[in-house]
């Protein structure tokens, strides 16, 4: 199959995620205030989208109060940044059952099940340009973890983020939700332009060998914009794997705390080696402003409160 690369690339930045990463590294961004600074040192290193998590500011875990995205929001948007925001909406699906003998009820530490409208609370609160869709369940990592996201959420969730005028980043993890994309886009819930990311290497998905990485990319519409990233060690490689495979690319202490053996990243330092690595390769990063129109995003302010 001939080579096929996208010369003209935008850069994801993934600034802090939900990972148990807050203790490991001291880089990690947990106040809305750090996570807004982060993003935009990211943009400033070549960064045209940044894609935020928030965390509580004094433990560092995992949160999804609409009061901190909002904060978030309102920073890099004051800062004057000219970056695309792109919130997760992929919390409020977790369950974690008892051990295999005793599977129910559910561990209530880490469970968070929610509904479609409280999951996507933040994103009708804040209004970024673009939310993410964790486009089905699967086990992920923890023994006992599933990352629960039913058709009917699916439909749901997406749904309100069309009606919301957000665009969804439609996260794929292994092909069967690749597939539901389809689906989704099929039934109208999900609008043109499609934005997917293909999220590679996290156990138990897709892995990241490049013969799983190109079924995806093959089984992806000629017509969709695609990024994809990897993570731990493999994340700059797949900056330019994704790259030379026509799609666009993620990086971010959201996958990966290290810059180099020994050396703990800022998501500048990872914005800038990614873009070093593809410019050398003879692209030329997008700016937001051409995400923009390229994804028909719409950038605004919160609604008046």
């Amino acid at each position: 199959m001939p080579l096929s690369a996208n010369l003209n690339p935008f850069i994801t930045c993934a600034v802090t995620g939900s990972g148990g990463t807050q203790d490991r590294s001291p880089h990690v961004p947990r106040s809305p205030e750090q996570i807004a600074n982060s993003a935009i040192d990211a943009a400033k290193a070549g960064a045209a989208i940044v894609h935020c998590h928030v965390r509580d500011p004094e433990t560092g875990a995992p949160s999804r109060s609409v009061d901190l995205y909002r904060e978030v929001a309102e920073r890099i948007r004051d800062s004057e940044t000219d970056v695309v925001l792109n919130f997760t909406a992929g919390m409020g699906g977790d369950m974690v059952f008892g051990d295999p003998e005793n599977p129910l009820p559910l561990n209530e530490s880490g469970t968070d099940m929610a509904g479609a409208t409280e999951r996507v609370a933040h994103v009708a609160d804040s209004l970024p340009e673009i939310c993410t869709l964790d486009c089905g369940t699967m086990n992920f990592a923890e023994a006992d973890y599933v990352m629960t996201n039913t058709p009917g959420m699916l439909r749901a969730m997406g749904q309100m983020m069309t009606d919301l005028g957000v665009r969804p980043e439609i996260e794929v993890f292994e092909t069967g939700h690749l597939w539901f994309a389809k689906q989704l886009v099929e039934e109208g819930i999900i609008e043109d332009p499609v934005m997917i990311q293909m999220c590679m290497g996290i156990p138990w998905g897709a892995p990241d060998d490049l013969n799983t990485f190109m079924a995806m990319v093959n089984n992806t519409p000629e017509d969709w914009t695609f990024s994809a990233f990897s993570i731990g060690r493999n994340e700059m490689p797949f900056a330019a794997a994704a790259m030379l495979a026509g799609g666009n690319i993620r990086v971010g202490l959201e996958d990966n705390l290290w810059l180099e053996k020994g050396v703990l990243a800022t998501n500048a330092q990872l914005v800038e080696k990614a873009a070093t690595i593809v410019t050398n390769m003879g692209a030329t990063l997008m700016t937001a402003a051409e995400v923009r129109e390229k994804l028909k995003l719409q950038k605004r302010a919160p609604v008046a409160r």
